[in-house]
């Protein structure tokens, strides 16, 4: 049976099938030491500052894979993509002006990419380090994280994780703001990231 901590290297950020390997996969098994996310059971989502409070939003779609030898994972790649106009603070008018030129300009810069260039543990704690790219801006960033448990499930292994880290948006030229009548700024600069990825074997 598998250890907790010999997953730690795949459950970042979940995995999806790539297309152009569904035409092999009656052929072609998996490999070992590839996972899949459960779309059902898996969240990424962001917060930032408005005035006085926080709008908080997520990305309904979003895929990886995710690859490496379970018995050293520190070599694990990480690889995901997501779809910047599935972004949903649950306002319209809001998500239409975020998928604007003023924003993420989505028609231009229709993805965000994360790609993993190191992976460290400590206990089970893990530290992946990678390259965030948005609005065609790539900067470095390192998200924190935890595995939250494993599970057996009709022959195959599940498993929970769950990372978060802050950037700043004005990085990767998010800088559009407006200032406020009582002095500030309409919105903040930090941007807070949450991922609860279940992932399957």
């Amino acid at each position: 049976m598998m250890m907790p901590r010999q997953l730690l290297a795949v459950l970042l950020l979940g995995v999806a099938t790539p297309a152009f390997a569904q035409d092999r996969a009656a052929a072609t098994p998996p490999p070992t030491n590839s996972w899949r996310i459960d779309p059902g059971h898996s969240e990424l989502t962001f917060s930032i500052r408005h005035m006085v409070s926080r709008v908080r939003g997520q990305f309904n779609n979003w895929s990886g894979t995710i690859t490496g030898d379970l018995d050293g994972w520190e070599s694990a790649v990480v690889d995901v993509t997501i779809d910047a106009a599935s972004i949903d603070t649950n306002h319209e008018r809001r998500d239409a002006d975020l998928r604007g030129k003023d924003h993420f300009e989505v028609e231009t810069y229709p993805t965000i990419t994360f790609k993993s260039t190191k992976i460290e543990r400590s206990g089970d704690r893990l530290r992946m380090t990678g390259d965030l790219t948005i609005r065609g801006v790539t900067r470095p960033v390192v998200l924190e994280g935890q595995l939250t448990g494993t599970a057996q499930e009709r022959g195959r292994t599940r498993a929970g994780f769950e990372a978060s880290t802050t950037i700043n948006r004005k990085d990767f030229g998010l800088v559009w703001n407006r200032a406020v009548e009582a002095g500030g700024w309409l919105i903040g600069d930090e941007v807070k990231i949450d991922i609860s990825v279940a992932a399957i074997r």
